[in-house]
């Protein structure tokens, strides 16, 4: 308001001072001047666009020689600098950079104003040297920084304008060249020029993200955690300075990203990582095409993305990172000084897409990509270690791929480079150290020398060293690590390198839970070194082990993953070794059994693994025909399945294999005519390879349409269909999936018997089916469609005959949606089910291994786009809901490791452990799979996540769908006002979050035995609720964080106590909605010092100041205990002497007015380094004496006077602090007291207009008496708080004696 009310009143002066009138360049650049201003703080494009045209116009009226013209060179330097940092168009910094050189030399040395044009100058050639990357305007920019800092010593106001320049230019040479030494001294001069800054001032925003680059940049160098914490602290207060619409608000969301970011890879916590890409994409949307910053927000969000694709495997976040990488190198066209990093990150996305298809053309593009990121870095660049090992993992790959031997060798040469740059405590030097340990285990495989198997050992056990648990290389440096112990127990024997290999096997399987997409590489791992175990020592134990991890480990790759062949080889090595340890017992099959032993050759490529498959499966055939065990007929199946699959079309012996299928088929369909069998898990996995072979037949005839392959899909989708026959649970699918491919044959032959087949089989499948059920109305639409198409012959394929999505892409798009649901839930929660602590991988494998994912599976497919998204989101919502504790803690509460690993009711029922099985079991009863419990859910070992925890405990409170209160205090018929719970700290915010809560007794009976499903919706418990609390009900339903009202917060709280003494401020952080570090070992005052003061930092509520007590040495005006503010503040002035004092209105009400537009005017309060800037009514002392001398009384007490204010008279335990001391005694003290009444716009209730409603409520604020605060002056112009150990209730005299005050702003520490 007041910018607009600025640049009308500058435009209406202007407008006074016609053209051609001497003098009009003043209100020319006037105006300009305060449209950049109003620029800077709105962002409207616009205004500066006029300003700078108003500049222009003012240089006119300015020639060579006149006394504004370098002060209008300047400006219009600086509004083209921002104009063009706005919009990108490089005339603008050119020009600015002209203008500025200009300005420069009218001001010679000797000139006041030669120091801020030193500055713009400098400030256009650094933006130039980003743009350009142009090393000499980096050097001028250094060298006129220092010597505008010279000029400008401290206490010059633009002293912080040449620190922070200079800071950036540390910071952009940091960037460039990597000297660590030039990060610290951006450090220092950040630091510097924020000190400068205080809150208020108007390029405070800019230091605190400057700072928090700097500091997340020292991070990524040193890897200090205190760096990084502190710079998520200044990004936050920077972007609560930068409200939406504010042209800086971008980079703000930027930088936290990247801060979120950074701390994902630090910690590995998806929570960081999904917030990295929420705050992406909203720093991305505020910078739309042709915006000078978009490159650098396409190329962020594509690393974030990036980054969860490697978590999470969902391909269609690969996807958009290659669109945005794509992007951003339009963008950073040759010659821009951050194209390496486009170039590079895109090769990333490559590496990862081949990983996962193993498209050779992927990887060649990698190889290209990361050449030319490469040749961007000269040898000096900081950088070029990450492109030198990014180059050579994809050389490497490609060795794996080819066995070029030159491949490898450049790999070698890269590593080592990238080694000699990543030195030791380096972050990316696990990286280089796991790519030269492959390096030499490949070369191992080729050459066999063993000096290269002992580096890849060693170098695994260095990078393993360096990636602690925890760390986001964890898993595959244990995984890497294992697999050159596994090649050295091959050529050593050594059975303690096998030992160490199952271990680490076992510990990175553990990481790489159901669903986890690195988990079919663990498993084929650990198989194959039970294997070896078997081989080494024999024991049958090792050998069914090896078995089940290999079946396994086949299990998770379905028929076309790049690994499934491998695994299948590794099985059938597996299998081969088990048919021989059979062939060799005693009397297990006869000489015949022992002849066919000696004709199956051990495996020795995938064509030899086929041929193993296919004789082991006569073997099995002959075995069942012996012995007539189903389970041996079902293996059978099993390996012909495998076989056949090795064999597709391309092999002769394929034919052979599908006519062999076929009988052993047959005899199990016979089988399951004579006897009701249950399907065993080995025929499982046989019908689901059919399955999958009969959809390759499918996806493989829509692609080249021959007819042969559509045969093939109806041929193995008829086996699947044998073998699920009726009453089978997938009978209804197999049914109507042999139909769709009949349907299509119809369609490309016109055979009608096709066409009926089809129909036929479609109405078997919906008499199955349940109407209303998940996959009724897919079959009912497929019906309709095979009916349509028989009564109009001509009709085309309709879309409903293709699938509208495949099982893979919703299994995908489920996988999505929990993985955003539960990055808002706890990290760990409790199966009430089983009673199990399940972390989130496990909470995820819960429900992928169990019935209800099978079951929105299929539902999911027979909804349209739009509809399946929302079905899937409020299916995963109601299964993913979870229960929330609170309770009071008592003697043995469980922690984490009491019962990790084990089922709480499998443990002894004692102390908090029967608790914690009772609010299991409640919950569970209640119908909720999911709880949480303070005692057992937070490893509070770690500092770092129990900071995390108490950052989002509020939040997860109140999204619980319940949370279960136990009162262990109170009986069934008790009441609230006598339990324990209702005392402590951390209560309040589990009882404000909640929407639903229920309250439950010691006997775990509900609350008076009040039947509800929230009691926060019962009357009569709302009522007893506010008795026990003093909060009202409306606070008590429908609470929202902030720090709005704090002082009633705080009341609420003041009775209340907590264990640790510092908890009581850390219980209130989510009540406030504040991010602040957890510092366990602080006193009381100084947590709760942290917390009031930055409640005043973002609101500049003065409320906070109405307490009664002892002083905190934190801050003289905030309290040493919360319980200070049990005291009420001063109740409203009465309606009718309301009515008194207003009648006491002025003859004139100009007074009014000005008074009321100079209130509004005055800047809130702000608390910054533990110190207050306060407006407030300053009444200055004239007397001051003390009228008790008796002294045998503890107690002192002074009688106060002041202008303005009736007597004064106050009562403390002990002398009045910083006057009694005084050489004059109390005489003295009039010159150094004051009493102050705080002042906050919000006083006259918010309103900025000078109407008469505005006026009066003004006459009635300041005529009613007020909680005062008694200053006593310090050195420097500081003040400090005293007395506070009493209620200084003040009275103004009359409104006339409050116009004379004057509101003065205070320095009070």
């Amino acid at each position: 308001m007041d910018s607009i009310d600025e640049v009308s009143r500058k435009r209406a002066e202007l407008e006074g001072c016609r053209p051609g009138y001497d003098g009009r360049d003043v209100p020319l650049s006037d105006l300009a001047e305060a449209l950049y201003e109003r620029f800077r703080s709105e962002g409207k494009v616009d205004d500066v666009n006029e300003a700078i045209t108003l500049y222009r116009a003012a240089l006119e009226l300015c020639p060579s020689g006149h006394p504004n013209r370098s002060s209008l060179l300047r400006e219009l330097a600086v509004c083209l600098s921002d104009r063009y940092d706005n919009q990108g168009v490089a005339t603008d910094l050119e020009e600015a950079v002209v203008s500025a050189r200009a300005a420069m030399e009218l001001c010679p040395s000797g000139h006041p104003n030669r120091g801020v044009a030193l500055d713009a100058l400098a400030s256009g050639l650094w933006t130039r040297f980003n743009k350009e990357a142009t090393v000499c305007d980096l050097d001028e920019a250094f060298e006129l920084r220092q010597a505008a800092l010279e000029l400008h010593p401290p206490g010059h106001s633009e002293r912080f304008s040449s620190l922070l320049g200079l800071a950036l230019c540390f910071s952009s040479r940091f960037d460039s060249q990597g000297v660590v030494a030039d990060v610290e001294e951006a450090v220092t001069l950040g630091r510097a020029a924020l000190e400068l800054c205080p809150p208020g001032h108007r390029s405070r925003g800019i230091c605190l993200y400057n700072l928090a680059n700097y500091l997340r940049m020292r991070f990524t160098e040193q890897a200090t955690m205190c760096d990084l914490n502190e710079a998520f602290e200044l990004h936050r207060a920077a972007l609560d300075l930068r409200p939406s619409g504010h042209p800086q608000r971008p980079s703000s969301l930027h930088g936290l990203s990247l801060c979120f970011s950074s701390r994902y890879d630090n910690r590995g916590a998806v929570a960081h990582l999904e917030e990295a890409v929420k705050l992406g994409r909203a720093a991305l949307e505020f910078r739309p095409p042709g915006h000078p910053s978009r490159g650098e927000s396409l190329y962020s969000l594509a690393n974030y993305l990036w980054m969860r694709f490697r978590r999470h495997a969902v391909m269609c976040d690969l996807h958009e990172a290659f669109e945005l990488h794509r992007a951003a190198l339009d963008l950073r066209s040759p010659g821009h000084p951050r194209r390496f990093l486009s170039l590079h990150g895109l090769a990333l996305c490559f590496l990862s897409r081949y990983d996962d298809q193993r498209v050779v053309s992927d990887l060649e593009e990698a190889v290209v990509l990361g050449r030319a990121a490469l040749e961007l870095h000269p040898p000096d660049h900081p950088k070029r270690g990450v492109s030198l090992g990014t180059l050579a993992s994809g050389l490497w790959r490609r060795f794996t791929e080819r066995a070029a031997m030159g491949d490898l060798d450049e790999a070698f040469k890269l590593h080592r480079e990238a080694l000699e740059v990543h030195f030791f405590g380096h972050p990316e030097r696990p990286f280089s150290l796991h790519g030269l340990a492959l390096c030499f285990s490949s070369r191992y495989d080729i050459h066999r020398v063993v000096a290269d198997l002992e580096e890849a050992v060693t170098l695994g056990r260095a990078a393993l060293a360096l990636c602690p648990s925890g760390h986001r290389d964890h898993r595959a440096s244990l995984y890497n690590l294992a697999c050159a112990l596994w090649k050295r127990f091959h050529k050593h024997a050594a059975i303690h390198d096998l030992d160490e290999a199952i271990e680490l096997h076992r510990a990175a399987l553990d990481l790489r839970p159901s669903g986890h997409p690195e988990r079919p590489p663990s498993l084929n791992g650990l198989s194959l070194c039970f294997l070896g175990r078997y081989n080494n020592q024999g024991a049958a134990a090792d050998l069914e082990e090896a078995v089940t991890l290999g079946y396994a480990a086949v299990e998770l790759c379905s028929l076309g993953h790049p690994h499934r062949a491998t695994y299948l080889y590794n099985l059938s090595c597996v299998l081969w070794r088990t048919f021989q340890r059979q062939a060799s017992i005693p009397g297990s099959g006869g000489a015949r059994f022992v002849r066919r032993a000696a004709l199956v050759l051990r495996p020795r490529s995938n064509a030899h693994a086929a041929s193993s498959f296919h004789t082991l499966s006569l073997h099995l055939w002959d075995k069942f025909r012996r012995q007539p065990a189903t389970a041996h007929l079902d293996e059978a199946i099993c390996l012909a399945t495998y076989a056949l699959e090795l064999r597709l079309p391309k092999y002769r012996s394929y034919a052979l294999c599908v006519e062999w299928l076929a009988v052993l088929i047959g005899e199990r369909v016979q089988r399951l005519r004579e006897t009701n069998l249950n399907e065993s898990v080995t025929l499982c996995r046989a019908i689901d390879s059919m399955y999958a072979i009969g959809h390759f037949f499918r996806d493989r005839f829509r692609t080249h349409h021959t007819l042969v392959d559509l045969n093939e899909a109806i041929r193995f989708h008829r086996y699947v269909l044998q073998l699920r026959p009726v009453g089978h649970a997938s009978h209804p699918s197999s049914l109507h999936h042999l139909a769709l491919c009949l349907m299509e044959k119809f369609h490309d032959t016109a055979v009608v018997a096709d066409l009926d087949e089809a129909i036929f089989l479609e109405q078997k499948a919906l008499e199955l089916s349940a109407p209303g059920g998940s996959s009724y109305n897919i079959l009912k639409d497929c019906l309709a469609t095979c009916l349509q198409m028989k009564i109009s012959p001509q009709v085309s394929r309709v879309s409903s005959i293709q699938s509208v999505a495949t099982e893979y892409e919703v299994g995908q798009v489920i996988r999505h949606v929990i993985l955003g649901t539960l990055d808002t839930a706890p990290t760990r929660l409790l199966h009430t089910q089983t009673g199990t602590l399940c972390d989130r991988d496990a909470q995820i494998s819960h429900f992928i291994n169990g019935p209800q994912y099978k079951q929105l599976l299929s539902s999911a497919l027979s909804y349209d786009p739009v509809e399946r998204a929302c079905h899937i989101h409020t299916t995963v919502s109601t299964i993913f809901r979870f229960v929330m504790f609170s309770h009071r803690w008592g003697e043995g509460e469980p922690c984490l490791p009491d019962i990790q690993g084990r089922a709480i009711y499998d443990m002894p029922p004692s102390g908090g452990i029967k608790k914690l099985q009772k609010f299991c079991l409640t919950a569970f009863k209640r119908g909720y799979l999911w709880a949480w419990s303070d005692t057992c859910c937070i490893d509070k070992t770690s500092s770092a996540e129990l900071q995390e925890a108490i950052g989002s405990m509020f939040g997860w409170y109140r999204r619980s769908h319940l949370t279960i209160v136990y009162l262990a205090d109170i009986a069934e018929s008790g009441s609230f006002d006598s339990s324990q719970w209702f005392g402590r700290g951390w209560t309040l915010q589990e009882l404000l979050a909640p929407d639903t809560m229920l309250f439950y007794a010691r006997n775990w009976s509900l609350y008076k035995n009040i039947e509800s499903s929230n009691h926060k919706t019962d009357d009569a418990i709302l009522e007893e609720l506010t008795r026990a609390t003093g909060i009202g009900s409306r606070s008590l339903t429908n609470f929202t964080p902030g720090v709005d009202d704090a002082r009633s917060r705080l009341q609420w709280a003041s009775s209340r106590r907590t264990t640790r003494p510092e908890d009581i401020a850390y219980s209130l952080f989510g009540i406030f909605n504040l991010h602040l570090p957890v510092l366990y070992g602080e006193s009381v005052e100084f947590a709760l010092g942290r917390l009031l003061g930055e409640i005043v930092s973002q609101s500049g509520d003065i409320s906070i100041l109405d307490w009664v007590g002892e002083a905190s040495t934190f801050h003289s005006c905030f309290p040493a205990r919360i319980s200070s503010y049990r005291t009420l503040p001063l109740p409203p002035i009465p309606l009718s002497e309301q009515s008194s004092v207003t009648s006491q209105r002025p003859a004139s009400s100009n007074a009014l007015r000005k008074l009321c537009r100079s209130l509004n005017k005055i800047p809130l309060p702000q608390f910054a380094n533990r110190r207050l800037t306060l407006p407030c009514f300053s009444h200055r002392i004239t007397l001051v004496r003390r009228t008790s001398a008796d002294p045998l009384s503890s107690s002192y007490t002074y009688e106060i006077q002041a202008p303005g204010l009736q007597p004064l008279e106050i009562t403390l335990p002990e002398e009045l602090e910083n006057v009694a001391s005084l050489p004059g005694g109390l005489e003295s003290a009039t010159a150094v007291l004051r009493i102050v009444r705080p002042w906050h716009s919000k006083s006259l209730g918010g309103s900025t207009k000078l109407d008469v409603a505005a006026t009066e409520q003004l006459l009635v604020t300041l005529g009613r008496p007020f909680s005062a605060l008694l200053l006593a002056e310090l050195p420097r112009n500081e003040y400090k708080r005293i007395a506070s150990s009493t209620l200084i209730a003040a009275h103004p005299i009359d409104i006339t004696s409050i116009f004379q005050s004057k509101v003065r702003i205070f320095n009070i520490v």
